[in-house]
């Protein structure tokens, strides 16, 4: 995942930290992941086209797949949902039982 953009991605992670939400222009939950001992990706879950993780907990797994956009923090996975246009390829999280997409 180094230094690649544009590509989808599955993973398995912690959930390290839970940011506020992004309230400019689509709506997304934020949370940082941790994905191995040296790497955290920042998940961004569009809540306008898919449902928020009410119940979601830091130190809890979550798995997930998304398109995954690098930068120096460690980069972005978002369209973690449907496209309801069709035009992206879908994702999901899968969290406490529960698949969101």
């Amino acid at each position: 995942m180094e230094k690649e953009s544009d590509i989808q991605i599955h993973a398995i992670g912690q959930i390290e930290k839970i940011l506020p939400d992004d309230t400019i222009g689509s709506r997304h939950q934020r949370f940082i992941v941790r994905v191995s001992r040296n790497h955290t990706i920042l998940i961004a879950h569009n809540i306008d086209v898919s449902p928020r993780i009410d119940d979601i907990e830091e130190n809890t797994e979550i798995e997930f797949y998304g398109e995954y956009e690098w930068n120096p923090k460690g980069g972005v996975v978002h369209w973690t949902h449907k496209d309801p246009e069709g035009r992206h390829k879908h994702g999901y999280l899968h969290y406490n039982g529960r698949k969101y997409d």
